[in-house]
Order: structure tokens, then sequence, then C-alpha cells
């Protein structure tokens, strides 16, 4: 989820080269169509941008684990702050990558998650 379609192509281009060519990718603007999609959906992992109109990545992850879902949530954010960092970790989220970043990264954050491709 990205208010970027750029970036949101960027995110499934490293996903094909880190070697996640077989998952379904479905995509957001903001967390309030997240939330939308979400609830007809049982993704294997949710990956967000922090700073989004409408609602903020951090938002979205709150709301999902109050509506207590545990899928696998990932950041990828312009934001590395250790403070943004903390309150991610903190949310539930799995893990936080920085832009930019590469298909090693993707791979790195993924691979504890939906294994080794």
């Amino acid at each position: 989820m990205d208010d970027s379609k750029t970036m949101r192509l960027l995110v499934q281009r490293a996903l094909r080269q880190a070697g996640y060519r077989d998952l379904s990718i479905g995509e957001a603007e903001n967390g309030v169509q997240a939330l939308e999609k979400l609830a007809g959906e049982k993704p294997k992992l949710i990956l967000s941008d922090w700073n989004m109109p409408e609602m903020s990545g951090i938002d979205f992850l709150r709301k999902v684990r109050s509506e207590k879902n545990n899928v696998p949530f990932g950041f990828i954010t312009s934001e590395a702050s250790v403070e943004i960092k903390d309150t991610a970790i903190g949310s539930g989220a799995s893990f936080v990558i920085t832009k930019p970043f590469t298909a090693e990264d993707v791979q790195d954050a993924l691979t504890p998650i939906l294994g080794a491709r």
C-alpha cells in the first residue's frame, strides 16, 4: 500500500527480483482503501508506506491489530528515524525497510515470513 503508483510498481519489481514471483499482489493507495480490501481478503503479508493521505500506514497497522488480525505487516518507507522504527515494531510491524531499498533488502525482510525463494 502506497499512495504513489510508481512506488507500488517498484515494490512489485523488488518482490519479483527477490524471488517472490508467485505472490498475488493487491494494491491500495491509502489505509482506508486497504481496510476495504482487507475485509474480503486474507493476505499472507501487508506492505505499507508510512505517510499517506486519508489514513497513515501506522494508523492502518493499529486498526488491523485492533481487529485481532495478526497478518505479517511491514513498512517500506522514507522514514528512517529510530523513533519511527520503534513505533512500527511496538505497534505490531514485523519489519521496516527504508527507501531507497534493494531486492536484497526485501528478500532479507520477507524470508523469515514467507520463506526463502
